[in-house]
């Protein structure tokens, strides 16, 4: 069965198993998803739970959002996403999922914004190699050659080259993590290992597409 929840990170730590042994766990808060909307093929054409997850003040929620959450009933929400769960046709606007659908032991696919690193240049960006770096030489940490001219191209720069530009803050997602525990109480997630995303960044939680992969 298909299962997600929306969080959002709160950073990593580590706990002590029964026999000693360190694990290190990042810390994820979910308090209770709310089901925003429920597609189904007769309507939409596929089955989908839209799930919203976090606080926002109403002041900067849109009129059509506004009224998107009014005919939910549910006060607005900050993050939005939209799950195709198999099983979606059993939830209803207004029922909220909590972190106990997950159990410890169970592999998750996490998928996050990774941390941004602004303008990089290709060495940082792309792992690219350096040039010699004696005082003779002109080329340290420049791309280099982009490659020879291509008839009909004019010698322009082709789309797709690595160069420099724009590092991280893309969707980023880390598949087969261990959950370690899970504390319902306080709407806690705990995944062994680092998920992506910075501190107080959201993150979609799902049942892994591997989970029989060695």
């Amino acid at each position: 069965m298909s299962k997600a929840i929306l969080g959002r990170k709160l950073g990593m730590t580590q706990i002590f198993t029964e026999d000693g042994q360190v694990v290190p766990v990042t810390v994820v808060e979910s308090s209770k998803n709310v089901v925003i909307q429920n597609k189904t093929i007769e309507n939409d054409g596929y089955n989908a739970v839209q799930l919203g997850f976090g606080d926002i003040k109403e002041i900067k929620v849109t009129k059509p959002m506004k009224g998107h959450f009014a005919k939910a009933g549910i006060a607005p929400v900050k993050f939005i996403r939209e799950m195709r769960l198999a099983d979606a046709s059993e939830y209803k606007a207004g029922d909220t999922i909590g972190v106990d659908i997950f159990s410890a032991g169970e592999l998750v696919d996490v998928t996050g914004t990774s941390k941004g690193k602004g303008f990089a240049g290709s060495i940082k960006r792309h792992n690219f190699a350096c040039g010699p770096m004696g005082h003779g030489s002109k080329s340290h940490r420049e791309p280099g050659s982009t490659g020879a001219m291509i008839s009909g191209h004019g010698g322009r720069v082709l789309k797709g080259k690595k160069l420099p530009g724009h590092m991280g803050s893309e969707q980023v997602t880390v598949q087969r993590l261990s959950v370690v525990k899970v504390d319902a109480e306080r709407n806690l997630l705990l995944i062994k290992g680092a998920i992506p995303g910075p501190k107080k960044s959201f993150v979609v939680i799902k049942n892994t597409v591997k989970p029989g992969k060695n």
